[in-house]
């Protein structure tokens, strides 16, 4: 089972647009598997451009004073996009919609847990720092979410030896 689509989403549900721009990104270089589930517009350089954009906005956007909590309405309605779309793009296309239902699954979950443990840090740490601290692991947990996946390979040639000659 490919839990890959499930971890995006809680990673969306933490900053809903990092996981898709890092889809996007991997799309456009390529890094994504060739059969992946995801819509055909998520390797567009448009999308890629817009999607970092807003990923840029958001962690920006989430160190004032007047962010809206991450599960308003709105917030929750970009969290089960990103993560759906994410999930999506890290799954064969034939499962494309379960792996898009565990990646929106996995958004809510994971906005609603993460605005729990986001509120404690912020009483000890401040929104700031814990906002920074969050984005880190956002980022960190995104790449390594992506770097485990299948990958677009070029076809080359590999020998196989079968008796190596002895010494």
């Amino acid at each position: 089972m490919n839990l890959r689509p499930l971890l995006i989403g809680l990673v969306a549900g933490q900053r809903s647009m990092t996981p898709l721009a890092a889809v996007a990104l991997a799309a456009r270089s390529g890094s994504l598997a060739r059969d992946n589930g995801a819509p055909a517009v998520i390797g567009k350089r448009s999308a890629a451009i817009a999607a970092s954009a807003l990923a840029i906005g958001e962690m920006l956007g989430d160190k004032m004073r007047s962010a809206p909590d991450r599960t308003v309405p709105p917030g929750l309605a970009a969290r089960l996009f990103a993560g759906g779309i994410a999930g999506a793009a890290l799954a064969p296309r034939s499962s494309r919609a379960s792996a898009a239902a565990l990646g929106a699954a996995g958004a809510i979950l994971g906005g609603y847990a993460g605005l729990a443990l986001r509120k404690r840090a912020m009483r000890r740490f401040g929104q700031t720092r814990s906002g920074l601290a969050e984005d880190l692991l956002t980022l960190a947990a995104t790449t390594l979410i992506l770097r485990e996946g299948p990958k677009r390979r070029t076809p080359s040639v590999q020998r196989e030896v079968v008796n190596p000659p002895s010494a």
